[in-house]
């Protein structure tokens, strides 16, 4: 894996979680809570979907356009769910 399906995971975590955030309200883990369990999903759920897809880096060493949409796409779509389910987990803990 190179550094730009790194990085796309990343940022389609971090908007994916930003998201979760914003559509589910008993989820939200404030602005940094989102960005981060955003990212670490995305970054967690783009390796697993790319295993189980079989991406690989480009063939001649050049960027592959639609690969990278796939990790963005896979890495927003992970990272919304763990920080969806991250977030109720911890404000259903803490809710008294």
């Amino acid at each position: 894996m190179d550094i730009a399906s790194i990085l796309a995971q990343i940022i389609g975590g971090a908007a994916g979680g930003t998201a979760g955030g914003k559509i589910l309200k008993d989820s939200d883990l404030g602005q940094i809570g989102n960005l981060l369990a955003g990212a670490i999903g995305g970054v967690g759920g783009g390796t697993i979907l790319g295993s189980l897809l079989g991406a690989g880096g480009a063939a001649a060493g050049g960027v592959d356009i639609a690969a990278l949409a796939g990790q963005f796409v896979g890495g927003g779509v992970a990272g919304l769910v763990v920080q969806v389910v991250v977030g109720l987990i911890k404000n259903k803990l803490l809710a008294k």
